[in-house]
């Protein structure tokens, strides 16, 4: 899987956990992201999950996986 390959499905599971997870708690967020991520095969680190689920949370709208993966 190419690094773009990976943006792209990991960019489909952040989507899909935006799109009904407002209000959960980050516990839930950063789960569904996980089961997200083995479903369409993806390895993402607890880091990468943390961070992904700190965004959604804080900004309850559409997040860009490839922005808050590069921020350092």
């Amino acid at each position: 899987m190419t690094d773009q390959e990976r943006l792209e499905a990991i960019q489909a599971v952040v989507d899909r956990v935006t799109s009904w997870q407002d209000g959960a708690t980050e516990g839930t967020v950063a789960e569904e992201l996980r089961n997200g991520a083995r479903e369409v095969g993806v390895e993402m680190s607890d880091e990468e999950i943390r961070r992904l689920a700190d965004v959604i949370e804080d900004r309850h709208a559409a997040v860009d996986a490839a922005e808050v993966l590069s921020e350092s």
